[in-house]
């Protein structure tokens, strides 16, 4: 059992403006016929670029760090294309949430996918793993996948929990599998053997969606329900950190280079820094309707946030205010 900490109270400031010398946003819309294409999830790939999903266009965009914007239409408009992660082949890989199949595509913009076995089973968080593969949640059949990138091969883990609506995942650092699960209100772990352990949260209906890896060794997390930012260690110790903005809905959340994390605010259009001690900021995007969803730094030490409305902001954390 957890040995789970309840939440710390934060005192709430006014959130300052990004300065604009620290952002820049690149239209996504131009190329595609709906402007709601929705950029969701965004990745560093191995070229040196970032890879987004378009969700509701059924494509796969490029954008590198001088500006230039490609994009891949997948062989099924509606597929759904969702999270995004670098896999050990030199590939993207992600998910197709909508025809319940993994992607993968190479630098160059070649596509392909591979069925999960189970039905209906809405693929959603991807990563890759120690061992070569890449391990997936399934939201609506709980469980959670492994695939063998050579073969494609798919074997599945069945959760020890029902309707858990398992959501993002992400490799940690004793080299087990770290996810969310937004409805049974629990941090999962499972291990490269298939063996699952649950960690239940302190705050009742914190629905738990992004999840990283911090460089102080522990698992970071967002609480969408709650309003609030967890940290659990890899033995189970919980500890969670309310926002100034408790109806904020933060969305997704990423490690920074520089120490603490960054994460989205999808309800406010704002982000966030928390440090390893648990102090926030948060920082206003200029357009509050921005729905901030995903977020990766690049290989030029930007920020890069995948705005539903159809733009990627590029910002640089060392023109913010001091964190």
């Amino acid at each position: 059992m957890s040995s789970n900490r309840r939440p710390v109270p934060r005192r709430s400031t006014p959130s300052p403006h990004l300065p604009a010398s620290s952002l820049t946003r690149v239209s996504v819309a131009a190329s595609v016929s709906d402007a709601a294409a929705g950029p969701y999830a965004i990745a560093a790939g191995p070229d040196g670029a970032l890879w987004f999903t378009l969700v509701h266009a059924g494509r796969i965009g490029r954008l590198t760090p001088d500006g230039r914007l490609d994009q891949y239409a997948l062989d099924a408009p509606d597929c759904g294309p969702s999270l995004i992660a670098p896999g050990p082949d030199g590939a993207l890989w992600f998910t197709r949430a909508r025809d319940h199949r993994i992607g993968r595509i190479t630098v160059t913009g070649e596509a392909t996918s591979f069925a999960v076995p189970t039905p209906d089973s809405g693929p959603f968080g991807i990563a890759a793993a120690s061992d070569g593969a890449l391990w997936f949640t399934q939201m609506h059949s709980d469980r959670i996948g492994r695939l063998t990138p050579d073969d494609g091969r798919v074997t599945e883990f069945p959760l020890p929990v029902t309707g858990a609506f398992p959501s993002m995942l992400v490799a940690g650092p004793d080299e087990a599998l770290w996810f969310t699960l937004h409805q049974a209100n629990a941090i999962g772990r499972i291990g490269l053997d298939g063996a699952i352990t649950l960690h239940p949260l302190p705050t009742e209906a914190a629905g738990p969606v992004g999840i990283t890896c911090g460089t102080d060794g522990a698992l970071w997390f967002v609480e969408i329900g709650a309003g609030q930012i967890g940290r659990i260690t890899t033995d189970g110790r919980i500890e969670e950190f309310p926002l100034p903005d408790r109806a904020a809905r933060p969305h997704a959340i990423t490690a920074g280079p520089a120490g603490g994390c960054w994460f989205t605010e999808w309800a406010a259009g704002r982000i966030g820094h928390i440090t390893p001690d648990g102090r926030i900021r948060e920082y206003d995007l200029p357009d509050r309707r921005a729905e901030p969803h995903g977020l990766a730094f690049g290989p030029d030490g930007a920020l890069y946030v995948a705005l539903e409305t159809g733009q990627i902001a590029r910002i640089e954390p060392r023109h913010t205010p001091a964190v």
